[in-house]
């Protein structure tokens, strides 16, 4: 795994972002104490305000989530978005998303926030078909991420953003003879995006590297 950004000037960035409430800090605390493991899922305290800044940006109402874990992105997500807006997030756990929602209540959210524990793929094929999305946050298993990706690009309002996380794979994305299972998938994304003439994109070097695509 290689650092994307050196680790001191990672903790420079957080400490020159906007700093997580409380709730925030209690839900990594109880995160990291609860699920050890998986607890490198969660998103960092300045990915998490990105976020929340991009949502405002986009000035969104209806946005999706793919991949909530234990909540902090929903949060952030949430807390961007514009009156009356809601956010639908897709899980398979309800061990982790108990914990969410028990974050979201004391966040004051949990009317914004809809959960749905299915296999994303099948929620979002279900919704309509329509272009009426502001926002999404991919950030769930790595070979279902072309799969989400075009269900949701078709769905997005033109000046809708699509955010993609996990996109350089530790540095791996550009080693021919790794054999971690998820870098075909995150190349064939990568391709998939950067030749997409729907949206424009960019990809930036935060945190394990995220794309930001825009629906023309």
């Amino acid at each position: 795994m290689a650092d994307i950004v050196d680790p001191v000037i990672a903790d420079y960035l957080v400490a020159h972002s906007t700093p997580a409430d409380d709730v925030l800090r209690e839900l990594a605390a109880e995160t990291r104490a609860r699920f050890p493991g998986p607890s490198g899922m969660q998103v960092s305290q300045d990915e998490g305000a990105l976020l929340t800044l991009l949502v405002r940006l986009t000035g969104a109402r209806q946005a999706v989530e793919v991949g909530t874990f234990t909540g902090y992105s929903s949060i952030c997500i949430a807390r961007g978005l514009a009156e009356g807006g809601r956010l639908l997030c897709c899980d398979v756990s309800e061990e982790f998303t108990a914990l969410a929602r028990d974050a979201w209540k004391r966040a004051g959210l949990d009317d914004r926030i809809e959960l749905r524990i299915a296999p994303a793929l099948e929620t979002l094929r279900a919704l309509p078909d329509e272009p009426v999305l502001d926002f999404a946050f991919i950030d769930a298993d790595k070979p279902g991420y072309p799969g989400y990706y075009e269900q949701l690009v078709r769905r997005l309002r033109p000046g809708g953003l699509i955010v993609l996380d996990n996109v350089l794979q530790g540095g791996d994305i550009i080693n021919p003879s790794s054999t971690r299972p998820n870098v075909p998938a995150m190349r064939a994304l990568n391709d998939l995006v950067t030749t997409d003439n729907r949206v424009e994109s960019v990809m930036l070097p935060v945190r394990d590297g995220i794309t930001l695509a825009r629906k023309k």
